[in-house]
C-alpha cells in the first residue's frame, strides 16, 4: 500500500450514497443529454455558491473559426484595475471524457478563478466525440488557444503577464498535448506558453504502457472498480474518443522528449485509476528540466470535489488550485524581470 491509498475518513459515507456506475451500453447521446440537464446544473450550483457577490467581471461569448465550422468560447474578464487594465491569459478546457460538457459546465468555476486570481479566462466549448472523434476536440482547443493569443488586446489580456493552458481530466490531456504542440509551432515563437495546469489528467493509455514503467502504473488495477470513475468507465470514454492509444497526442507521456515545456502544475487523486500516470508524467517533465509542482489527494477518487464540495480535501484542492496558478504566474513574473534586467 502506498501513502496515497489510505481512505479519506470523510469520503466513505459519501461513497456509500453514490449511485452505481452507469450502464456501459448507454448511448453517448443519452449521457450527453443527462449531463446537460442534470450534472451541469448541479456543478454550477456548487461553484455559484463560492462566487463572491462582490466579484467584478464581465462575460463575453465569441465564435472561433475551426476546421469544418466554428465553436463557442466564453471569456471571463475581471474588472479590478480600470478600463485599461490587462491580465494574464488562461485557456480553460473542461472535463468530460471528450464526450460530454460545454461552456456552461465550468461557467461559474471560471468566473471564480478569474476573479480570485485576476486573470482573463477563455472557456472552450470544443466539439465532442463520438460525433466528432479524435482529434477534433483537440484541434478545436488548439485553435481556441491561437485565437485567444491573437485577440489578447480585445480580451484585456497580456501574454507577457502569463499565457497558461489549463484543464481537468480530458481537458488536462488537451493542455498537456497543446503544450507539446506549441513547441514546434512557429506561431508561438514570439508568444510562448508560460504554464500548464493539469488537473487529474490522462497522460498514458494503459494498453501502451512501456515495459519500463509497468511496475509503477498499478492504479488502473487497484482502483478499477471505484464508483466515481472506474477503469471500465474510462475505457468507455476512450472507445468513443477513438484516439490511437500509442499516439503522443492521446498519451503525451509517449512524446520522445519533454524538454522545453512550460512549467507545469499537476493534481492527482489517490484512488483514481489515472493516478499513477499523473505521477509518472510529473516525474518525466521534472527529469527533463521542466519546473513542476505537484499535489495529490490521498484516499479520494477522480472528481471527488463535485460529489463532496464541503469536505476538508475539497477545501484543500481549491486552495491548492489558487496556489498552483499563482506559482505559475509568479514564475512568469520572475522570468520577465530577469529578462528585463
Amino acid at each position: 500500500m502506498s501513502k496515497y491509498d489510505a481512505p479519506d475518513p470523510e469520503w466513505g459515507p459519501i461513497e456509500e450514497q453514490l449511485p452505481p456506475p452507469f450502464d456501459f451500453n448507454t448511448d453517448p447521446a443519452i449521457l450527453q443529454d443527462h449531463w446537460v440537464k442534470v450534472t451541469q446544473p448541479a456543478m454550477a450550483h456548487i461553484m455559484k455558491a463560492r462566487l463572491s457577490e462582490n466579484a467584478k467581471y464581465r462575460l463575453e461569448d465569441h465564435k472561433v473559426p475551426v476546421e469544418g465550422g466554428e465553436i463557442n468560447v466564453r471569456v471571463v474578464i475581471p474588472e479590478y484595475g480600470g478600463t485599461d487594465a490587462s491580465y494574464p491569459l488562461v485557456i480553460w478546457m473542461h472535463a468530460g471524457g471528450w464526450v460530454v460538457g460545454n461552456v456552461d459546465q465550468d461557467d461559474y468555476w471560471t468566473r471564480l478563478l478569474s476573479t480570485e486570481l485576476h486573470v482573463t479566462i477563455v472557456n472552450v466549448e470544443y466539439r465532442l466525440a463520438p460525433q466528432h472523434p479524435f482529434p477534433t476536440g483537440l484541434n478545436d482547443s488548439y485553435a481556441a488557444v491561437k485565437w485567444a493569443a491573437s485577440n489578447a488586446d480585445r480580451l484585456s489580456a497580456s501574454l507577457e503577464k502569463g499565457f497558461i493552458v489549463a484543464g481537468q481530466s480530458a481537458g488536462g490531456n488537451f493542455s498537456a498535448v497543446i503544450s507539446h504542440r506549441a513547441l514546434a509551432d512557429p506561431f508561438f515563437s514570439d508568444k510562448p506558453l508560460t504554464g500548464q495546469f493539469l488537473c487529474v489528467p490522462t497522460t498514458l493509455r494503459w494498453e501502451v504502457v512501456p515495459e519500463k514503467y509497468k511496475s509503477e502504473l498499478r492504479s488502473w488495477e487497484i482502483y478499477g472498480k471505484t464508483k466515481m470513475l472506474g477503469a471500465d468507465t474510462v475505457q468507455w470514454f476512450y472507445n468513443h474518443y477513438q484516439a490511437p492509444p500509442d499516439s503522443p497526442e492521446m498519451s503525451p507521456a509517449l512524446y520522445p522528449s519533454h524538454s522545453g515545456l512550460p512549467p507545469a502544475y499537476i493534481q492527482a487523486s489517490g484512488h483514481d485509476p489515472l493516478r499513477d500516470e499523473a505521477i509518472l508524467y510529473e516525474r518525466l517533465l521534472r527529469e527533463a528540466g521542466t519546473p513542476t509542482r505537484f499535489d495529490i489527494y490521498p484516499g479520494l477518487p477522480h472528481g471527488f470535489q463535485m460529489a463532496a464540495p464541503h469536505i476538508k480535501a475539497t477545501q484543500k484542492l481549491l486552495h491548492d488550485t489558487y496556489c498552483g496558478f499563482r506559482w505559475l504566474l509568479a514564475g512568469q513574473r520572475a522570468r520577465k524581470t530577469f529578462f528585463l534586467d
